[in-house]
């Protein structure tokens, strides 16, 4: 239901723009996010994005480096990633809140909630 993609081998300072398109509609209506995971490291939650758009939020690690954002024409959501260094290299993954409505806001930008997961990008960053 959802599809990420986009990931790839890059160098230290490179870009890379990772989309996530949703197979229905009703994922509009819905927060959505990214989480992602390295090797032998648990999942770690990168940035999330109200159903609106309005809002959204990027974790500490990638905090001045990576946005996202939404297209719900589209039913797609982003993950613009700028200065990627090796720390980064993970396994990327989209997430949806089935529980949008239910959490509060600010639970879901600080990566509550998120129960509906795509399979996942990797993006691996070369030193």
């Amino acid at each position: 239901q959802l599809q990420a993609s986009g990931g790839g081998l890059v160098q230290t300072g490179d870009s890379l723009r990772l989309s996530c398109a949703a197979s229905s509609r009703s994922f509009s209506s819905l927060n959505m996010g990214w989480f992602r995971r390295a090797p032998g490291k648990d999942r770690e939650f990168i940035a999330a994005i109200s159903w609106t758009g309005g809002r959204a939020n990027v974790a500490d690690p990638a905090k001045g480096r990576f946005a996202i954002s939404r297209d719900n024409s589209k039913n797609t959501i982003y993950l613009q990633m700028n200065s990627l260094q090796p720390e980064d290299t993970a396994v990327y993954y989209c997430v949806a809140s089935a529980s949008t409505g239910t959490l509060s806001t600010a639970q879901a930008l600080a990566g509550k909630g998120y129960d509906i997961w795509g399979q996942g990008t990797l993006v691996t960053v070369s030193s």
